[in-house]
Parts: structure tokens; C-alpha cells; sequence
């Protein structure tokens, strides 16, 4: 058992008999009456949504959770093919599971992978990557119009808005959570 005070985003918890992801936590602290916490939780299994509101002092069933690194193979449309580092054994995810990170993971590249029990329950992105641009429009001679930005589409698919100087086969680094343009990645 866990205080709702102590939820932090990631944590796994069992609501329902059901394991969810808490994907967003906030504290608020009233004026008056006591403080509580507002939580959007996530079940990968099921990828139902959840919005929930404790008092600070109750109690919630946290569940143990494992962490291991899985290699990201490929995607075939439905699913997401995992390998486990440790065992090389494969694993087939449904997309439906986790829509948000089909533009995000790259083929070859390692994620640590939580698992409550055998069951999956999220694959951590990191909050920065670095992407090829795989198509990008020509800047056009004239257009510096302060700011001035287009769109360019990485190797994943993503599409980014960046600044009007970045040309295709150059690297960009990505904020994953807001998958805006942070900076160009000179090798």
C-alpha cells in the first residue's frame, strides 16, 4: 500500500483488480479543506483511460514492477516486436497498447521495458532522442521572416516543426513528451 500523496508519475497501481500506469499527477493543496491528488491513469493492457482524485492520506494498492531492457525491432502495423536483452526472447506488443510511441521508437535502439507479473505495462521513451530527417522542403532563397519554420518528417515518420535551415539526412534532437524541435546534432 501507498499513500496518494506519494504517487509519482510512472507509478504502477492496482485499480479494480486491473494494473494502471499513472501518465499524469497533479497536487493540489485547497485553501480550504485538505489536499488531494488528481491522477490520469493508463492500462496498457486495455488502454483505458482513468481519471482519479484521492485524499492525500488514503491508502492505494501499489503493485511491484520489474524493469528490463528490451530492443526494439520493428512494427508490422498491429504490433510492436520487442526483444528481451537479457533472455533474446521476443515479445509482440499490440500497437493499440501504446498508439502514442509508433512515431517515437527507432529500429535497433534499446528501452527499458516495465513488467508487472509477464504482462507489459509501459516502455519508457527517453525525454530527448535524436532523429534523421528523412524528407524536409528546400528553404526557399528570401523567406527569413523572423522565426520562419516548416515541417520535415523524421525516419520514424514524426513530424516535426523546425527551423527553416534544417535540410534532409541532417540530425535533430526531439522533445519526446512534446515532440517539438530542441536543437540540430552536428556528429
Amino acid at each position: 500500500m501507498i499513500k496518494a500523496g506519494q504517487i509519482e508519475k510512472g507509478t504502477a497501481l492496482l485499480i479494480k483488480g486491473q494494473p494502471f500506469i499513472v501518465v499524469e499527477r497533479e497536487f493540489v493543496n485547497p485553501g480550504k479543506g485538505s489536499a488531494f491528488v488528481r491522477v490520469k491513469l493508463k492500462s496498457p493492457a486495455t488502454g483505458q483511460v482513468l481519471q482519479e482524485t484521492m485524499k492525500t492520506q488514503d491508502n492505494v494498492e501499489d503493485i511491484t514492477v520489474a524493469d528490463r531492457d528490451c530492443q526494439y525491432l520493428y512494427n508490422d502495423g498491429e504490433h510492436f516486436h520487442l526483444m528481451l536483452t537479457d533472455t533474446f526472447e521476443q515479445l509482440e506488443v499490440p500497437m493499440s497498447s501504446f498508439p502514442e510511441y509508433e512515431l517515437l521508437m527507432q529500429d535497433g535502439e534499446t528501452y527499458r521495458c516495465t513488467f508487472w507479473e509477464a504482462e507489459l505495462l509501459d516502455i519508457v521513451i527517453p525525454a530527448k532522442v535524436v532523429y534523421l530527417v528523412a524528407e524536409a522542403e528546400e528553404a526557399v532563397k528570401g523567406d527569413t521572416v523572423q522565426g520562419a519554420t516548416k515541417y520535415v518528417t523524421t525516419e520514424t515518420g514524426l513530424s516535426v516543426r523546425v527551423p527553416i535551415f534544417i535540410k534532409q539526412g541532417e540530425k535533430i534532437r526531439v522533445n519526446t513528451d512534446t515532440r517539438e524541435y530542441i536543437e540540430r546534432v552536428n556528429d
